[in-house]
């Protein structure tokens, strides 16, 4: 017999509702923490290219960034 209007079925426990809340919370910490270890080898990758630039001794291994100049 039911008391809910004619719906059958269990209530969610209480929880149930959070659980919902610490996957999603879970979730958005995962993807921040393969965020942040896509841009650290991204910049490991940088380095290393610089690195072995000097390394074979030439001078002109950094990016110099020009500013175009309005008048």
């Amino acid at each position: 017999m039911t008391t809910d209007g004619g719906k059958a079925g269990p209530e969610p426990s209480e929880d149930e509702g959070n659980r919902h809340v610490e996957n999603a919370v879970l979730l958005g910490f995962f993807l921040v923490l393969a965020a942040a270890g896509v841009w650290l080898l991204s910049t490991m990758a940088d380095v290393r290219k610089v690195q072995d630039c000097a390394a074979q001794g030439r001078r002109n291994c950094a990016e110099i960034e020009v500013f175009d100049r309005t008048r």
